[in-house]
């Protein structure tokens, strides 16, 4: 499945448009390398996805083309969420 279309399934991001304009920004990476909007997955990859502020690690569980709202997250495992620390300019 492409990156792309999986962080949109699984609701990590909500719209596919969006979650291709983060990895083309260089925003999003699997397995420690900057990915492709059409980069394939497979179960096991870990994804790391910039949002912000805030840094979201995650671990393909399953691969699936559609999935309830409600059954999103079984798709994954959230390895970290963490904020970046804030700059202070004196």
């Amino acid at each position: 499945m492409r990156l792309d279309k999986f962080l949109k399934v699984s609701r990590i991001i909500k719209r596919r448009t969006l979650s291709k304009e983060m990895s083309e920004a260089s925003r999003v990476k699997v397995n420690g390398k900057i990915a492709k909007p059409s980069t394939k997955l497979k179960i096991g990859d870990i994804i790391e996805v910039e949002f912000g502020r805030s840094l979201l690690t995650v671990q393909v569980k399953e691969l699936k083309d559609h999935v309830l709202k409600d059954d999103s997250h079984m798709l994954y495992d959230i390895i970290e969420e963490k904020r970046k620390e804030e700059v202070t300019i004196l």
